[in-house]
């Protein structure tokens, strides 16, 4: 399984995009849990966080998969480049 890149964005099959904080591990199985919180306006929550595990799953079928994704989130290269860094 890959790893979540973090200082990443990704989106979610559903069409909205995260901003991965960190990676944490959980203190009974030590597995790897994902910080993330949206790039929207949200009234519920302003951080989350999923294991690692389900956050990179593979999609069965779908009629909400907006985005005709095969992962649960996916990275988006795109929205992740550092436009800000001077090219040599």
């Amino acid at each position: 399984m890959e790893e979540v890149q973090i200082g990443k964005v990704y989106r979610h099959f559903k069409g909205n995009y995260y901003f991965i904080e960190d990676i944490a591990l959980d203190s009974e199985t030590k597995e790897r849990m994902v910080i993330y919180k949206p790039l929207y306006e949200r009234q519920d929550a302003k951080i989350w966080v999923r294991r690692e595990k389900m956050f990179l799953e593979q999609l069965p079928q779908r009629p909400d998969n907006i985005t005709g994704q095969k992962l649960r989130f996916e990275l988006c290269e795109e929205l992740s480049k550092d436009y800000t860094q001077k090219i040599n």
